[in-house]
């Protein structure tokens, strides 16, 4: 059953995931070049309760790219022999660094076939082939068997299911009794204005976001238990910012890669886009346990 208490602004439908591996298979090179070359996601610029500033562009966004992963590696407790599913697993570099620095083998899924194939490739790079592997995957709609998995995570992939409730039933299904499932969700901050949340909505191709407590209650309606809960909002503001500088450093390539009339378009919505980081989303990160039977 679909989730309805998530509100889609008007006139934005609710993304398939066919629509979203297109999204992110179109522009997959324009993440690279406003975002990290490493992976798509909020860095972790300082981590929970440290608000000491940081303050260059790509590469401090890499390596808060790879702290996060750390993070994420030391929160989960996975071990040499445990088996991790990495829920939405972009081009592959945390589901690689996990498996470099742990011993876990990591199996990745995505809805984008671009960064998929760059996740083969960083995984044969990296000479861990044999333990990490990737392939297609329907958050909503896993393609494996019940009980497969000893962990899973999940970083920022929740923000663009139509369903949550699926996808967190899905995670629970597939993880065997006592597996931990780490998720992190996008919240929302203050009342923003109808044009800044369209914007976030259109460009991030996602749902509206969430609350903590939202989370949380379908996390248990899937039969989850809370073990800890992280606000990393103090990150969000910071990884809009590092966007918004590298976009208009690098607007030039860009618009060699997308040609003038859709970076116009973008040249419009991306400072609402970093205001919208900027003032009203936040983000959580939860770590969950699947009953031991």
């Amino acid at each position: 059953m679909t989730d309805t208490t998530d509100q889609v602004a008007e006139g934005i439908t609710a993304p398939s995931p066919e629509d979203i591996g297109v999204n992110y298979d179109q522009f997959a090179d324009l993440h690279e070049l406003i975002a990290s070359d490493i992976s798509l996601h909020i860095g972790l610029w300082s981590p929970p309760g440290d608000r000491e500033p940081a303050s260059t562009l790509l590469d401090l966004s890499n390596r808060a790219q790879e702290q996060q992963t750390d993070y994420h590696l030391e929160t989960l407790g996975v071990q040499a022999g445990d088996h991790l599913l990495d829920i939405g697993c972009g081009a592959g570099a945390p589901a690689v660094r996990i498996a470099q620095r742990s011993g876990a083998r990591v199996t990745g899924i995505n809805v984008s076939q671009v960064q998929l194939d760059k996740a083969v490739e960083r995984a044969k790079s990296a000479d861990v082939a044999d333990r990490v592997s990737f392939g297609y995957g329907n958050a909503m709609a896993l393609d494996f068997a019940d009980e497969s998995f000893d962990a899973a995570m999940a970083i920022e992939v929740f923000a663009h299911l139509s369903d949550r409730r699926q996808g967190f039933a899905e995670a629970a299904r597939v993880l065997r009794p006592g597996g931990h499932f780490l998720v992190t969700e996008f919240t929302l901050r203050g009342t923003p204005s109808e044009e800044l949340l369209t914007a976030y909505l259109q460009t991030w191709h996602c749902m509206p976001p969430t609350t903590p407590a939202k989370t949380m209650e379908l996390a248990a309606d899937a039969g989850f238990e809370l073990v800890k809960v992280d606000n990393m909002t103090q990150n969000c503001a910071f990884s809009g910012e590092v966007m918004g500088l590298l976009y208009a450093d690098r607007h030039d390539e860009i618009v060699d890669r997308y040609g003038p009339e859709l970076v116009g378009e973008m040249d419009y919505v991306m400072p609402l886009v970093r205001t919208f980081f900027r003032e009203h989303l936040g983000c959580y990160m939860f770590l969950l346990r699947k009953p031991a039977k």
